[in-house]
This record gives C-alpha cells, structure tokens and sequence, in this order.
C-alpha cells in the first residue's frame, strides 16, 4: 500500500509542476536589410535576377562562348509594341508583361520568367483564325497548287447535294494548307519585319549561328505568345483582331 500511495503521490506531483504557467520570451530578434535587398524592390522584375534564383558560383567556368546581349531599353520595346500593334500599342500590355512575353526560356535560364504559356495560348488563337480565313475561300485556297475544277456526279436517285456560299471553301481547310500559311519560316519573316530581333531576349545555344540555334523557332514562338498576352489581358475580341490584321493578312490569309 505504501508504495501505491507513493508513487500516486509522484504522479500527481509531476502533473501539477507541468501545468504551471512558464513565462514566454518575448524577444523578438531585429532582422536588417541589406541596401541590394532594398534597391530591388523598386526596381522592375524583368531587369533583375532574384537573389534566391542564383547559385553561389558560375558552372561555366573558363567558358569560351561569347556573351549575347539582349536589349535592355524600355522605349526600344514600347517603339517594337507601336510597330506590331499600331498606335498606342505600348499601352495594350501592362510593363511586366511586355517583357515577359518577348522572353524566351533559354534567357537567364528562365530565372525572370519566360513565354511558353503565352505562346500556347496565342498559337491556339492564330491557328483557330487561319483555319476560319481558309473556310471563308478569301484567301488563295492552295499555296503553290492549281485549283481543281469542281467535278459534277449524276446521283442515280435524282438526288442533288446541298450547296452554300458558306461552304464554299471547305476544300480549302486542311492541315496542309494551314500548316504552309503559318509556317515557322513565314512567321519569323513576319518577325523581321516588326523589328522583333532587336528586343528579343533569348541566349542562343551557339551564339555565332542563330539559325542552328532555332532562330526561326525562337521568333514564331515570341509572335505567339504577344497573341496569348493581349488575349488574357485586354480579351478575346482584341486578340482575335491583331491576329487577323497584323498576323495572318501581312502572310496571305485575309477574313471578311
């Protein structure tokens, strides 16, 4: 019994210290900045790589490829923007997006965000707008082809098949057509043209021959994605428009 009591004792003992309140530190230790840490948040997110983006030493060491510089002016790209879009067209995007969208991944190895989801979204609209310009028989129907004569079946049952000036041009829309209209080389022609090489910022694989690089790619690519920035910034409508008349006209493909 003895050794019942004591070692209920101990128990309760034990409990009671535990449920004693204990003072909490309320000290709170002082966190400095540093001025760089400042500095950057005033300036713009695409002119910097963040801090904790960087590695604490370069993995190209001794490196004999030669350094590509991309643009760093503002008003070079809203002049860019004014060409491709018209007037105000350094207006249509927002800063930050004007920059992410002529972005490409290989840039900063992609530490400042890159276009890749613009450019899905854009090549979604372009291609949606081709195949409708190649349904309304506006454009040429068949790029470096002859066009066939329509060819006249007597049914056996006196039946005549429906017919539409709408459907007129349903011969035109294949994959084939469409896919020689917007063709990469077509698009980075059209690239040229807006001046999109000057404000592009990629890091080419070999900087001394773009083309191996994918130059043609890189330009179609960036094309796209200022399609998909309007679209999700000043909506569908606008987006629709630039791709008829700065995109698909410049390349052929008219829409009434």
């Amino acid at each position: 019994m003895a050794l019942y009591f004591t070692s209920r004792a101990a128990r309760t003992a034990c409990a009671a210290s535990k449920s004693v309140a204990r003072p909490i530190a309320t000290v709170i230790p002082s966190r400095t900045y540093s001025n760089s840490a400042e500095e950057a948040q005033h300036r713009p997110r695409w002119s910097y790589t963040p801090e904790q983006a960087k590695a604490p030493f370069s993995l190209h060491l001794n490196s004999k490829r030669p350094v590509y510089h991309v643009n760093t002016d503002p008003e070079l790209l809203d002049r860019f923007y004014i060409r491709l879009l018209g007037n105000g067209g350094d207006k249509v995007l927002s800063d930050e997006t004007k920059w992410l969208a002529v972005t490409h991944k290989s840039f900063d190895q992609g530490r400042r965000g890159f276009n890749d989801r613009l450019a899905f979204l854009g090549k979604r609209i372009v291609h949606l707008q081709a195949s409708l310009a190649l349904a309304q028989n506006v454009a040429v129907p068949a790029p470096g082809a002859a066009p066939t004569e329509p060819v006249n079946k007597t049914d056996e049952f006196g039946r005549v098949p429906f017919s539409h000036p709408a459907l007129e041009g349903l011969g035109n829309l294949s994959s084939d057509n469409k896919k020689v209209l917007t063709d990469r080389s077509k698009l980075a022609e059209l690239g040229h043209k807006y001046d999109l090489p000057k404000v592009l910022r990629w890091s080419p694989r070999q900087p001394e021959d773009l083309h191996r690089s994918g130059y043609d790619l890189v330009l179609a690519h960036t094309l796209y994605a200022i399609i998909g920035a309007v679209s999700l910034e000043k909506g569908a409508v606008v987006a629709t428009k630039l791709a008829r008349e700065r995109i698909l006209e410049p390349l052929g493909l008219k829409s009434v």
